[in-house]
This record gives C-alpha cells, structure tokens and sequence, in this order.
C-alpha cells in the first residue's frame, strides 16, 4: 500500500475542523433540533438530584408505617405522631433511626434499647410500648428511605396533606 499522501490528509483534517466550526458556530440550530431529548434529559438531572419523591414515599409509608403510626403520620394507640418528631431532625438522624435504631425517644448515640424495655416487651406488660423495629434489611425501606423522608418533611411543613400527594 503506498504512503498516505500528506496533503490528502491535512486538507481532510481542515474540511473536518471546518464543519465542526461551523457546527459551534450554528449552536442554535442544533439546541432548536434536538430541543426536546434536551429538556428531557435536564428533567432526568433534576429528578436525580431531587431530595426525595413525597409520593413515593406515601406509598412505602402506607405499606410499612401506617399501620403503626396511622395513615397520615398523625399516630395511634400502637405508635406516635411523627410529624412533630420529624420537624426536629435532620435527613441523617431520620435515616439513622428509622434504618438502625429501634426507640425514637433515646438520644443519638445511645443503645437501641434497654434490658428492662426488651424483657417489659418480651412478657407484654400491658402499657409498654413497643420500639419500633430497625428497617435496615427492609429492601424496599432503604431503597426509598430518601422518599421517605420527603413523605414526612412535607406532611410535618403543612406542605403535603393527610391525602395521596400529587405524583
């Protein structure tokens, strides 16, 4: 095969570095072309860095919670209101307790329980309540533990009514 003739090649790079000039150059046509898949992709982008989907976290609420603490976060006989207790934490103490720690009234860094609530708890001594349980090994609570807290942050702000959020 014979040498690749040098100004074959240097007249190939100068028609490709001017189309592409003239591409950047054009920006608006391009931005005007592909203007859907664009606004698509940036809505993609937010949804990804979002703090949470309140409505997917109504539905893991209404799946794993309500039961306890009522279908609106508000409590029951079986399990507090949380909608004070979460308008005074943060996102990492919520996902701390609710993932790791089984009693929501100890302070951070304290043991998930004492002996005394684990035997009251194990015998049924009536009146004691018992501690929530940790939701660590619950897939489809630390999958949506983000969503979760967004559930309650705008249910505890006024933000999200008793009902089904908007999706």
């Amino acid at each position: 095969m014979p040498p690749a003739n040098p100004w074959t090649r240097a007249s190939s790079l100068l028609l490709l570095a001017l189309a592409l000039s003239a591409c950047s150059s054009n920006n608006s046509g391009i931005e005007l072309q592909n203007r859907k898949p664009a606004e698509q992709l940036a809505r993609e982008r937010q949804e990804a860095l979002s703090p949470g989907s309140v409505y997917s976290g109504w539905r893991v609420f209404q799946d794993k919670c309500a039961s306890c603490h009522g279908p609106a976060a508000s409590g029951t006989a079986k399990a507090p209101d949380l909608l004070p207790r979460v308008r005074e934490m943060g996102s990492r103490r919520f996902v701390g307790l609710v993932l790791t720690r089984y009693d929501w009234a100890l302070p951070p860094g304290q043991a998930k329980g004492s002996e005394a609530q684990i035997d009251a708890a194990l015998q049924r001594q009536p009146g004691m309540a018992v501690s929530m349980p940790a939701w660590q090994g619950e897939p489809s609570v630390s999958a949506h533990i983000v969503d979760l807290y967004a559930y309650l942050t705008a249910r505890a702000d006024g933000s999200q009514g008793a009902g089904v959020p908007v999706r």
